[in-house]
């Protein structure tokens, strides 16, 4: 008896872990991800900024799930009625893998919008190679800046635009100005240059898929730190040099970082199976129609929200995490371990860490902000990574005390993370 999941984020990952604590016969484990480990996306702004370090935010599969086998490939494509699944392996060799049960937890990519220029010039930020390449460019920048006697390029060199003012995009851009205002302290060249940035959006409000007291806060911050808030406003074309904005004007600038959004992995178009708005349809119970052994949780499925009738439960961690749990529940009870559930959630809010003591949340929908906000973000952040919390929290500890490291890495070039691919570190094969 196999279980295979595709996929080790945050429903994968926690539906293996529910599945090791689930009586299940004996069943065997196996996690298919192109990575050996978990990421824990919501620091990855802090990764950016040079507050955490990458390997504090990828919690080891291998070394937290004893007693699940971890195979490395990305998942091409699924024989429901042979129950195999076909993936592509580190070393591009197709390879095939049997199952008795299937969640297909596949996750999301980086959404993206036909306006000309963004494949080419833009970079998303979905992966640790893209934050560490967005941390290497920025650097990059200032220092490009400082060596340059042209005032045109210096100032195109000193401004970075952030597209989509949502979760990440809000926090790349919270974290922007004190990273950069530290890479400028290095180079008395720069004294009395100004560094822009800018955060863009076509909604009317930061943060327009929260609570509007959360947006307000966030948006207050970002303007007290120089932050070029500009909503209903988005890029209308990427060049070389800079973008042309929705509003006509042009802004020179090197450095173009796509958040607007995600969208379901790939595979699940190449699946054949009903979808809507791009994800996989399924039950309450996380299962798929007509599939009695194949069950989908995450952002690649449409779970039906029960607290909204006729409405779907939104592409979050929160949801991921807990969609993944009973995923691993029902798959056990097909087995004949306990009973197939429905998902039904209760939110408990959400939190946004802007940096330099500030924050925005609304645990159990009480509104906070600046530092008692920060302190329970950092907070949930702990409870919620499954591993590296010591290292984490020594991060945050250094962080207050000391200088954040600005070097150069130099390990990820930008063809390594180009926007269209479900995973940097293993091409899609057709």
């Amino acid at each position: 008896m196999r279980i295979v999941i595709i996929g080790g984020g945050f429903a994968g990952y926690h539906a293996a872990e529910t599945l090791l604590r689930t009586p299940r016969d004996r069943a065997e484990i196996v996690v298919v991800n192109p990575t050996d480990y978990f990421l824990y996306l919501p620091l990855l702004p802090e990764v950016a900024a040079g507050i955490v370090e990458p390997r504090h935010v990828a919690v080891s599969i291998p070394d937290t799930l004893h007693g699940v086998r971890m195979v490395l490939g990305t998942a091409t494509s699924v024989d429901f009625d042979a129950g195999a699944i076909t993936y592509v392996d580190p070393e591009y060799r197709e390879r095939k893998l049997s199952y008795d049960r299937l969640i297909l937890a596949a996750g999301s990519v980086t959404k993206l919008l036909p306006i000309p220029g963004i494949a080419e010039y833009a970079h998303g930020f979905r992966g640790l190679p893209e934050a560490l390449y967005l941390r290497d460019h920025v650097t990059r920048q200032i220092e490009l800046a400082a060596a340059t006697d042209d005032p045109a390029e210096r100032d195109a060199r000193c401004t970075f635009v952030v597209v989509g003012a949502g979760y990440t995009g809000t926090e790349v851009a919270a974290q922007g100005p004190a990273f950069t205002a530290a890479l400028a302290r290095r180079h008395p060249e720069l004294d009395g240059q100004p560094i822009r940035w800018l955060l863009l959006d076509v909604a009317e409000r930061v943060l327009p898929g929260l609570d509007r007291r959360l947006g307000e806060t966030a948006d207050r911050v970002l303007r007290e730190r120089g932050v070029d808030v500009r909503m209903k406003t988005s890029v209308d074309e990427a060049g070389t040099d800079g973008v042309t904005l929705t509003t006509g004007a042009a802004v020179p600038t090197r450095t173009l970082v796509w958040c607007v959004g995600v969208r379901p992995d790939p595979l699940v178009s190449e699946l054949g199976l009903e979808t809507a708005h791009g994800r996989l349809v399924v039950t309450p119970e996380l299962n798929v129609p007509g599939r009695a052994d194949v069950f989908a949780c995450g952002d690649a499925a449409a779970v039906p929200d029960l607290t909204r009738p006729g409405e779907t439960t939104p592409m979050t961690a929160q949801h991921a995490q807990r969609q993944g749990k009973l995923a691993a529940r029902n798959v056990a009870a097909t087995l004949g371990s306990g009973r197939l559930r429905r998902y039904r959630h209760h939110d408990l809010g959400f939190a946004v860490d802007l940096g330099a003591g500030q924050g925005a949340a609304n645990p159990l929908h009480v509104p906070l902000a600046g530092l008692p906000a920060r302190l329970v973000t950092r907070g949930y952040h702990l409870l919620a990574l499954p591993g590296n919390r010591l290292r984490t929290a020594a991060d945050w500890a250094w962080e207050a005390i000391g200088r954040r490291q600005t070097v150069q890495l130099g390990l990820v070039r930008s063809g390594a993370v180009p926007l269209d691919t479900a995973s940097p570190e293993l091409p899609r094969t057709r």
